[in-house]
Order: C-alpha cells, then structure tokens, then sequence
C-alpha cells in the first residue's frame, strides 16, 4: 500500500470513530491541526506526495462497570504511525483501578493480541472491546488475590528513598508522548526536565516510588530507543555526617517543577537540540556529571 492508501484508511477509521463517540467526553481530538492536514491530504494530493509530518491523536474515554466499583473511567490514547494500518498504532491505556505491575501487564496483552489478530488492518475499535472485556477480569482478580490484612504487631516504616533517573531516548517527537511526560511528572509530584528532539532527555526527581511509577508508564510507549542511563538513590531516614535533621525530598531535589526544555533546536525539523546550552543548564543545576555519562564527553 502506498501513503496516500494508508492515509485513507486512517481518515475513514476517525470519521467513524467520531460518529460512534460524537461528543467530547468519549472521543477528543488533541490535535485538530494534524486531522485537518490528514483530510487534505487524502482529498488534494497526489499518490506521489509524502504524508504530513503531523500525526493524528486521540483520547477515547469510557466508563466500564466492574465488581470493585460502580463505574470505572477507562482512557486509551491512541496516536497513528504514518505507515498504520500496516503496522500497530501506539495505544496506551490509563485506569486508576489498576496497579503499575496490572497496567505493564495490560499494554503487553493487548499489543499481543493488536499483533496476532488485527496486524494489517485498522484496529482502534478492535483495542477498545480488548479493553472492555479484559479490564474487569484484571481489577477484579487484584480483588480476589489482594492478601487478608494481617494484624501484627506494628512493623518498622520502610526506609524512604529519593531518587532521581536520567532517562534516554533515541528521540522524542512525538506531541503525545511529550504531553504524557509533563502531565505524569506533575501527576506525580516529580521535578526535572525534559529535552524533545533527537536525542531525547527526561529528568524525573522525587519520592522513589513516584519515579519508578513515572518509568513504568514511560517505557511501555512505543520508542525506537529507551533506557534509564544513571539512577540516583538517596535514603531519607539517615543523618547527615554532622548528625544534623533527616534529610527531606524537597531538600534533595536540584529541579523547581517539571518544565519541557529547548536549547536553540535547530536542523532541517528542527529536532536537534544545542548541547553547549544543555550542559550550561545542567552546570547551572549541579549536575554537569551527568552531561559525559550522556554523551561520553566533558562539557564546557
């Protein structure tokens, strides 16, 4: 199939969508701009032109009804690859009723059956009943497996811990993904950075359990490359050598909030990033270090 092919199978996949969830509560477009260049393509070009740069993303909103609750609002965000329906849309799935391990478990089921049955073919609507049929099974089973409360006597608090992860990418293009990164860390309560482009950097700080939850949402997208480079694990219930106060995540943190940062981007999609800028920044912050653990050599 050619672009032109792939993209008219993307317009008609959205057209329909947007019938059977005519409202913006059930389907919102998060990128009106990229969905009008669709159209136009399809409509005014020739087989020959490329596809726009701009993919089409969206939300599908629903409300399931499971044993555990009365209703459940469920979220895909799904997002088309230019070649789609060739190959698989990035879909990921948000429930507040499932746990980090449930949630990995979910987007590696449903890929899996994205990638045995619907391989070749438009697939959102395929991925929605998935979800519907299969979200009740995992919250439901977390009930039925979920240990009895033990009454013991009290046990010592778990050691806190203040982390930071230096996240790397191949590249962050993507208006979702970037858009999930600055929503997550503030979800959260995470500071840091992020740095789109190509290469793409995420900085996350904060509470242990907030960045590894930030990381296990980050590295089930879809990337063609994306790892932790450097981790930073701090405890918080020790005293520092003067024997002063226990330290303190606020303390600790070298960010104020979580901000998307731009160093003079420049090249031909204006992807690349000046890394003289991103070394002074990170100067700026203490955490020079980290630019020769980035990119295997000193800053200056």
């Amino acid at each position: 199939m050619s672009y032109l092919e792939w993209a008219e199978s993307q317009l008609a996949e959205i057209e329909l969508l947007i019938s059977m969830f005519p409202t913006q509560e059930e389907l919102e477009m998060t990128d009106q701009l990229a969905l009008a260049e669709l159209r136009d393509y399809v409509e005014c070009s020739d087989p020959a032109d490329s596809p726009p740069a701009c993919r089409p993303q969206f939300l599908l909103k629903q409300k399931l009804d499971t044993a555990s609750m009365e209703r459940t609002d469920v979220i895909l965000s799904c997002a088309y690859p230019s070649e789609y329906p060739s190959v698989l849309p990035e879909v990921t799935v948000r429930c507040s009723g499932l746990s980090r391990a449930q949630q990995t478990q979910l987007h590696t089921d449903l890929n899996a059956y994205l990638m045995e049955n619907c391989q070749g073919e438009v697939c959102v609507l395929s991925a929605v009943d998935w979800v519907k049929d299969n979200l009740r099974l995992f919250i439901n089973e977390s009930l039925l497996t979920a240990p009895a409360p033990k009454k013991e006597s009290a046990s010592p608090r778990p050691q806190e811990v203040f982390s930071r992860l230096w996240i790397y990418s191949h590249h962050i293009y993507n208006k979702i993904k970037r858009k999930n990164i600055l929503e997550w860390s503030k979800e959260l309560g995470l500071s840091g950075f992020s740095m789109p482009g190509k290469p793409g950097i995420v900085c996350v700080e904060g509470p242990q359990s907030a960045c590894e939850e930030f990381w296990s949402r980050v590295k089930v997208l879809t990337w063609k490359k994306i790892m932790i480079r450097h981790r930073e694990d701090i405890p918080l219930d020790r005293q520092g050598e003067d024997s002063g106060p226990i330290e303190s995540v606020d303390s600790l943190r070298k960010f104020t909030g979580f901000e998307e940062a731009m160093f003079d981007p420049h090249g031909n999609r204006g992807n690349h990033m000046d890394l003289g800028q991103l070394y002074q920044f990170l100067n700026e912050k203490g955490c020079c270090d980290v630019f020769q653990i980035y990119f295997g050599i000193e800053g200056r």
